[in-house]
C-alpha cells in the first residue's frame, strides 16, 4: 500500500510539472515587445525570426531592425544572445548579458569591423509609464572589443575598445555613468588632397593617438544632469575637457521629448509637422536652467605648430603671428561689447600665446538660469549674456 501511494505521488507530481512548465518558461515574444517598448520608444522596432528559449536562455535568430520613416527598410542584425535572463516583479526582465554578433561591413572601397559587443546587467522594464529609473531600460555595462577601419586594405582607424558604465543610487533617483574609449589610432598619412597633406604635416598629425573619456550622473527628481567630464586627450595636441550642468530634465520632460521624437520620425515626410514638432521640442527644453559650464584646454605642442604653420602662410614666424594676433585681439573683441570680460580676454590670449600651457573658459552664475531667458538676452542683449552666466576666462593657471 506504501509503495503504491508513493508511485501514485510521483506519477501525480511528473504530471504536474509537466503540465506546468510552459507556464514557468520564459515568453521571448513578451521579452522583445518589452524590449521595443522601452529602447525604441515607437521610434523603430526590432524583429526576430525564431526566438529559442532554452531554460533561462534566450537566442534571437536573424534579427533585423526598423527604424521608423525609413520607408520599411531594415537593418540586418543577426543572432543576438540573452543569457541568463530572469523575470522579475511587475513583469521587468533582468539579463545577465546581450552578446551581438560582430560586425564585418564593406562598402565600395571601406571595411568597418567590430569585435566583443555586449551589454550586461540588463534591466528591461515590465512599465514603461512610470516616472522613475525603473521605467527605462538601462544597464551596467557596455562594451565593444577591437574597432578597426580599412581603405583599401590599408588601416586608418582603430580603436582598442570602448567600456561603459551605469548604477542607480540606493534611492532610485540618482543614475551615474561614465565610459572611455581606449587607444583612438587614425593615419592621416594617405591623405591624397595636397593643401590637406601639407596641413597635417606641418602640424605634426599624420598618426593621431589617443583616449576619450565620460562621466557624470543624473538625478531625476530635480532633473540636475551634470557632465562632470567630457575628454579628448591626444598625444602631441592636448587635452580638451568639458563639463556641464542643466537642471530641469526630469523624467516628466523625457517622455515628452521621446513623444515630440515619434511625432517627428513619424512623419518625416510632412514639412508642417516636422515645423510644429521642432517648434515643440524647443518649448519642452525652455523648462530647462543653465547651471555652470568649463571648457579648457592643456597644450601638447600643437599650438606652436599650428602658430607656425599660419605664420609661414603669412610670410612671417610663429612668434611673428603670434604678436600680431596679440595686438589685433583687443580691437576685434571691443565689437562685442563684452565688458570687463574683454580685458580677462586680452590677458589671458596674451598669455597662452607667450608660453601656451592650458586656456580655460568657465560659466558659473550665482543661480541657475532659465534658458528662456539666455534665449533672449542672446537675441536682445547679446553683450549681457557674460555676466548673465558668469564667465571668466583664464590661462596658464
Amino acid at each position: 500500500m506504501t509503495i503504491f501511494s508513493t508511485t501514485r505521488l510521483l506519477l501525480a507530481s511528473a504530471a504536474l510539472v509537466t503540465l506546468s512548465g510552459p507556464a514557468w518558461a520564459l515568453d521571448g515574444q513578451d521579452l522583445i515587445a518589452k524590449i521595443n517598448a522601452a529602447y525604441l520608444a515607437g521610434s523603430g522596432a526590432i524583429a526576430a525570426k525564431t526566438i529559442e528559449v532554452n531554460g533561462t536562455n534566450v537566442t534571437l535568430r536573424d534579427v533585423t531592425l526598423t527604424m521608423t520613416g525609413t520607408d520599411g527598410k531594415s537593418i540586418a542584425v543577426g543572432d543576438v544572445n540573452l543569457e541568463d535572463v530572469a523575470e522579475e516583479e511587475g513583469g521587468a526582465y533582468l539579463v545577465k548579458r546581450i552578446a551581438f554578433p560582430d560586425v564585418n561591413f564593406t562598402q565600395e572601397k571601406a571595411t568597418i569591423s567590430v569585435k566583443d559587443l555586449y551589454l550586461a546587467g540588463v534591466h528591461i522594464p515590465g512599465d514603461t509609464t512610470k516616472n522613475d529609473l525603473s521605467s527605462m531600460m538601462l544597464y551596467d555595462e557596455a562594451h565593444t572589443g577591437p574597432v578597426s577601419v580599412q581603405v583599401e586594405g590599408k588601416e586608418v582607424f582603430s580603436m582598442a575598445g570602448f567600456k561603459g558604465t551605469s548604477s542607480i543610487s540606493d534611492d532610485g533617483a540618482t543614475l551615474s555613468f561614465e565610459g572611455a574609449a581606449r587607444s583612438i589610432e587614425a593615419d592621416l598619412a594617405s591623405v591624397d588632397d595636397p593643401k590637406g597633406k601639407e596641413t597635417i604635416d606641418a602640424l605634426g598629425l599624420q598618426k593621431i593617438d589617443g583616449d576619450i573619456s565620460l562621466a557624470g550622473s543624473w538625478e531625476t527628481t530635480s532633473g540636475t544632469i551634470t557632465v562632470d567630464e567630457y575628454a579628448f586627450d591626444f598625444a602631441n595636441i592636448g587635452k580638451l575637457s568639458l563639463s556641464a550642468s542643466l537642471s530641469g530634465y526630469t523624467m516628466d520632460l523625457v517622455k515628452q521629448l521621446q513623444e515630440t521624437a515619434r511625432s517627428m520620425q513619424g512623419n518625416p515626410a510632412n514639412e508642417q509637422a516636422q515645423q510644429a514638432a521642432g517648434l515643440a521640442m524647443l518649448g519642452l527644453a525652455q523648462q530647462m536652467s543653465f547651471i555652470s559650464a568649463d571648457i579648457s584646454f592643456e597644450d601638447d605642442g600643437i599650438t606652436k605648430r599650428g602658430l607656425a604653420y599660419g605664420g609661414k602662410q603669412q610670410g612671417m614666424s610663429g612668434e611673428q603671428l603670434a604678436g600680431m594676433i596679440k595686438g589685433m585681439a583687443p580691437m576685434l573683441l571691443s565689437q562685442y561689447k563684452l565688458g570687463d570680460l574683454q580685458n580677462e580676454l586680452s590677458t589671458a590670449i596674451n598669455t597662452f600665446l607667450d608660453d601656451p600651457k592650458n586656456l580655460s573658459i568657465s560659466a558659473a552664475p550665482e543661480n541657475p538660469v532659465p534658458f528662456p531667458m539666455i534665449m533672449g538676452a542672446g537675441m536682445g542683449a547679446p553683450e549681457t549674456l557674460p555676466k548673465l552666466l558668469g564667465v571668466t576666462v583664464s590661462a596658464n593657471e
